[in-house]
C-alpha cells in the first residue's frame, strides 16, 4: 500500500462520515484492507493538514486560495456533453487539466473521478441520473 493511495483513503473517509480519533480512523482503514501504525495515522494526518473539530476530523482550508472551478470553467469550458453515467466536456486546448484540478478540489460528492487530456475532460459518475444532475449543475455554473 502506498502512502499517496493510504493517505487518499483517510480524505475519503472523514469526507463521507465523522470520525473523532486515530483510534477510529484506524480501525476504518483496517475495515478496507489498510494496515497502518498509530504513528503513521498521526504523521499522514499532519500532512495532509487535517485538524479535529466537534464534527471529527476536518481538513483545514487552504492557504494559498485555487482558482475556483467556476472561474476556470467560464473562461475555458466550451461543451458539455452526457453518455450514460460520464460527462464530457470540451476545453481550450491546453486547459483540460487545470479545469479538472480545480473540479476534484471542490469535492461534488456525485462525482467519482474526472480524467483530463489535452481538451477533453471525463466526468465519471455512479449513475445515469446523476450524471444527468451534474450535467444540468454545471450548466448553471456556466449561465451565472
Amino acid at each position: 500500500m502506498t502512502k499517496s493511495f493510504r493517505q487518499g483513503q483517510i480524505l475519503k473517509l472523514i469526507r463521507s462520515r465523522s470520525i473523532f480519533t486515530q483510534e477510529e480512523l484506524g480501525r476504518a482503514l483496517k475495515e478496507g484492507g489498510i494496515d497502518a501504525t498509530q504513528v503513521t495515522l498521526s504523521r499522514d494526518m499532519r500532512e495532509l493538514g487535517l485538524v479535529k473539530t466537534t464534527d471529527g476530523y476536518r481538513e483545514l482550508e487552504r492557504e494559498t486560495p485555487n482558482l475556483q472551478f467556476a472561474t476556470l470553467a467560464s473562461e475555458f469550458l466550451q461543451d458539455v456533453r452526457q453518455a450514460q453515467n460520464q460527462i464530457i466536456l470540451k476545453t481550450a486546448p491546453g486547459h483540460a487539466s487545470s479545469v479538472a484540478v480545480a473540479l476534484d478540489n471542490e469535492v461534488w460528492p456525485e462525482v467519482l473521478g474526472t480524467i483530463a487530456g489535452d481538451d477533453t475532460i471525463l466526468i465519471i459518475c455512479p449513475d445515469t441520473s446523476t450524471a444527468g444532475a451534474v450535467k444540468t449543475k454545471l450548466l448553471h455554473l456556466l449561465e451565472s
